[in-house]
């Protein structure tokens, strides 16, 4: 077993991960994580050792299959055991493993296919989710798997938003099963460790389920997805996007849109799902500062921010939009007030380092041993190990002797 699972294991869930509405359903979905721990690809445990491990070991995290054991016999709870084992190896067999980099490579982009055939909608923080997700996409591709490691503040930066701002996307998305926090970075000076989950992977109603058909006309039509992770990811923290500029969903306007074909603003409003009056509005914003060109009611994509695949950060373009908007500067700003908030923690954490090293009492005085050669002077101290002066231990009789 991986060491998260030992833990789950040998605590429980410690962490509510796997919280339901009832003991019974925690317990399941508990035993269930176990079960797809014991089903790795060469390290799969038999049903002996499951059943050993839940039920005849005290271990926190087979109380549920203990309960069971109470209530319908031996028989019945270790046929239970055995199919969850088999369905938690039903399960990981249809993913396939990651064994090298390329492997992850595709894990990430299956992931990303997944992210972008959702239904992003800008009311309760759609658009800064999406760009969330982006973002960590881009670090995922980079680390080759879905595990990356990831400072608030960094992220922040990346996102081109507060750190708040992030902090509540990076709320929204664990409590929809699409993020999970594996190693908390508070505290140390390094930053998070999370995974991504797909969508698929997780099953259930919400986000993950794409728009429902519309009729119009006697016609039943169904909304088409578009959104452009990489596209956004270039682009999202850029001066021109600030919240108080063109904001995110201009940034995902100008992800969907193209050189060649244009696209009227009822598709971009269908792709999007971003309400009619906003499109208009952002629309119009961005043909004003040449990001986007208007002709005959089809929108395309500006000439200097065309790149080989999606848009390109043509810097004089994008600064030019930026400063007519006034939110030129404020990535910097931000990036030089966060290098402050390192710096002052980083004193901050030498400061009580060094606030608990004076409060401690120390019991050997200075020039009781010699610091060149180790030899204790002070005769007071002889028979007692003094290589920690604020806790000296007495060496036992045949030290002392020798």
């Amino acid at each position: 077993m991986s060491s998260r699972m030992s833990r789950l294991l040998l605590d429980g869930d410690s962490d509510g991960r796997y919280a339901g509405s009832n003991d019974s359903e925690e317990g399941y979905r508990l035993t269930m994580a176990l079960a797809v721990g014991a089903s790795q690809p060469g390290r799969a445990w038999a049903p002996a050792d499951f059943h050993r491990a839940l039920l005849y070991t005290p271990t926190e995290g087979g109380r549920w299959a203990r309960r069971l054991l109470d209530r319908k016999g031996r028989e019945f709870t270790e046929a239970k055991l055995t199919g969850m084992l088999l369905k938690a190896r039903e399960r990981v067999a249809a993913q396939p493993p990651i064994t090298c980099r390329q492997s992850g490579w595709e894990a990430v982009s299956r992931a990303r296919a997944a992210f972008e055939s959702l239904t992003w909608r800008c009311r309760s923080g759609g658009d800064t989710d999406l760009k969330n997700i982006s973002v960590r996409l881009e670090l995922c591709e980079r680390n080759g798997g879905l595990d990356h490691e990831l400072s608030l503040r960094k992220q922040a930066e990346l996102m081109g938003c507060a750190k708040q701002t992030a902090k509540d996307s990076n709320e929204r998305l664990t409590e929809l099963k699409l993020l999970v926090r594996e190693v908390s970075g508070a505290g140390s000076n390094q930053g998070s460790k999370w995974r991504l989950v797909a969508p698929r992977e997780r099953g259930g109603a919400g986000v993950g389920h794409l728009p429902a058909p519309e009729t119009r006309g006697g016609r039943d039509g169904v909304l088409t997805v578009h959104n452009d992770t990489r596209s956004l990811a270039r682009i999202a923290n850029h001066d021109a996007f600030h919240r108080y500029g063109h904001g995110t969903t201009g940034a995902r306007l100008l992800a969907c849109l193209e050189l060649t074909e244009g696209k009227s603003a009822e598709v971009l409003r269908q792709e999007l799902a971003v309400h009619r009056t906003t499109v208009s509005r952002r629309l119009a914003l961005l043909v004003a500062d040449g990001l986007a060109v208007e002709l005959e009611g089809l929108y395309y994509l500006a000439k200097p921010l065309a790149g080989p695949s999606g848009v390109h950060r043509a810097g004089e373009t994008l600064d030019a939009a930026a400063e007519r908007r006034g939110t030129a500067g404020a990535g910097e700003k931000r990036r030089q007030q966060y290098a402050r908030d390192r710096l002052n923690y980083k004193r901050w954490k030498a400061d009580m380092r060094r606030q608990r090293q004076q409060e401690r009492l120390r019991l050997v005085p200075e020039g009781a041993v010699d610091e060149l050669t180790g030899e204790i002077i002070d005769r007071d101290w002889k028979g007692w190990d003094v290589s920690d002066p604020f806790r000296p231990v007495p060496l036992p009789e045949w030290a002392v002797a020798a």
